[in-house]
């Protein structure tokens, strides 16, 4: 007689899971294999290993010990699979039907589920188990739908649900579905915004952040002890390009939770899609920012204008800034007997017809320094310091009385929305005739229309001073900033300037003669 040697399989479900780390078994996982040890002893059955998968779905086919399991059966290593239940075998009924009625029949084993009764040595418990695998399909579908249904609510609600935070941020322990800095790596983050802002390259951002001996998001959460399945051997503890290319883009950087852009075809695929960017959930001011709205802004520029680094990975510090007068299209560097110019090419790159601006680097950069010195000096001169501050003086005259004015009119609407109930309780206790009453009605009605508009008008301008005001004190601010300087950098260029316009020179005279240049100042 054939001796009976049992192969014990057993898995942790995701709804009952109980870990504290990694390398844990958990509780449950402990009580399935002591339950399925002591029943496997009490039939007089040799056990020839215990299989167990912690953390994994009934519906995943690339369990770990499944697989080993799988590959054992397959040399007829033992004759006996012992579970708690079908389902935690698999609750899929296409692979109930191919290994548990399919391939273990042709291999001779027997496949047994304590709790459920299933067992394939039985010949009427067959149909049963079919209807349990139909039965665990349905629930893995339902379960799919009603989960994607509150992870959806909870993402429009700004509710942070992944299994890790973003990197820079860290889970809140006192509040569920927040993220809170963790100032570690919330530094990391810091350092290549301003990096890339002030014309340094993504390559060389990735180089210098390894140089440093600064591990890569995947390896950090590693070190800080997170339960990360990827492999170290295979995602490395090195940054790469597209690494530091996400993080600029990435808008949680400013306070804002993006989610849902990728997604599952369906419950039992795990090979999750890009979903279009317009289907993003996308909450704003869920969580501190890490980056400030304005570095955030001048990045996202700079990536937008496509601006590429020169051959040493440097970025160019006119690079997506200068356009053709005559074309509109960018003006690419070039270098030359040591000096670097910038020329229009689209009659070479795109068969137009186009005269060709062409500057010396140098001379844009002095004709930039020049015109922002004169303006520096003429906004710190004296007489025009006082004409500013007169108009100033003014402004805030004008300020008072429209916040008098819409004042003014709230009350005034208020008034008329009061007279218009009580002509309604007029009209009720027969004090006025029903036509009488339509009358008062649009004659108020009419009034309260005119008002709400000079109450929209006032607003308005109260906004747009204040938007004044503000850009006021930015461009002082600006400018008090930058006075007597030297030299532009990469920064200085992209804080001041918005883009740049050059023409030609067609009648040179004299060597430094620069040809028409417009520049389109930020403040």
């Amino acid at each position: 007689m054939m001796k009976n040697i049992a192969a014990i399989y057993s898995r942790l479900s995701e709804e009952d899971r109980n870990k504290l780390n990694e390398y844990d078994d958990s509780i449950s996982i402990q009580n399935q294999k002591s339950m399925l040890i002591s029943y496997a002893l009490s039939q007089g059955w040799e056990i020839y290993n215990i299989y167990s998968d912690d953390d994994y779905r009934g519906s995943d086919r690339n369990r770990p010990a499944f697989r080993q399991l799988m590959e054992d059966a397959g040399h007829k290593k033992f004759n006996i699979v012992l579970c708690k239940s079908q389902a935690r075998f698999t609750r899929e009924l296409e692979l109930v039907e191919k290994i548990i009625h399919g391939q273990f029949v042709e291999w001779g084993i027997r496949f047994v589920g304590y709790a459920d009764n299933a067992d394939t040595s039985v010949a009427g418990n067959k149909k049963a188990r079919q209807i349990n695998g139909l039965v665990n399909e349905w629930y893995l579908e339902d379960l799919s739908d009603n989960i994607k249904t509150v992870l959806t609510d909870h993402r429009k609600k700004g509710m942070h649900i992944g299994s890790f935070a973003l990197y820079g941020y860290k889970k809140d322990p006192e509040q569920k579905g927040h993220l809170i800095i963790d100032e570690e790596a919330a530094e990391v983050v810091r350092q290549v915004f301003e990096l890339y802002a002030g014309g340094m390259g993504r390559t060389n951002i990735a180089r210098y952040l390894n140089e440093q001996g600064i591990p890569n998001p995947t390896e950090y959460k590693r070190r800080h002890g997170l339960r990360y399945k990827g492999s170290a051997n295979q995602y490395g503890t090195l940054w790469k390009y597209y690494a530091i290319s996400d993080m600029l883009r990435n808008r949680m950087y400013i306070g804002d939770m993006v989610q849902g852009r990728y997604a599952n075809p369906t419950y039992k695929s795990k090979n999750s899609k890009p979903v279009p960017k317009d289907q993003w959930i996308i909450v704003e001011g869920t969580h501190e920012p890490i980056i400030d709205k304005n570095l955030w802004d001048r990045v996202q520029k700079m990536l937008a204008a496509k601006t590429r680094p020169m051959c040493n990975g440097e970025l160019g510090l006119f690079a997506g800034k200068v356009k053709c007068m005559y074309c509109g299209y960018g003006m690419r560097s070039s270098l030359q007997r040591q000096y670097r110019y910038l020329r229009c090419t689209s009659s070479f790159f795109y068969g137009e017809s186009c005269k060709g601006a062409f500057i010396a680097q140098r001379f844009l950069e002095k004709a930039i320094l020049d015109e922002l010195n004169v303006i520096i000096g003429r906004y710190f001169d004296e007489e025009t310091a006082e004409a500013r501050l007169a108009i100033r003086q003014e402004a805030e005259l004008q300020k008072k009385k429209l916040q008098s004015n819409v004042s003014h009119y709230a009350v005034k609407i208020q008034e008329l929305e009061k007279a218009i109930k009580m002509t309604y309780l007029d009209k009720a206790n027969g004090r006025i005739t029903e036509h009488e009453f339509s009358d008062f009605r649009t004659a108020f009605q009419n009034d309260i229309k005119a008002y709400q508009d000079k109450l929209k008008a006032a607003r308005e301008h109260l906004d747009a001073m204040d938007q004044e005001s503000d850009e006021q004190r930015t461009k002082k601010d600006v400018l008090k900033k930058y006075q007597n300087i030297q030299q532009l950098d990469r920064t200085m260029v992209d804080a001041l300037i918005e883009y740049i316009e050059v023409g030609r020179n067609e009648h040179k005279v004299h060597r430094n003669d620069l040809p028409p240049i417009v520049i389109h100042w930020r403040f």
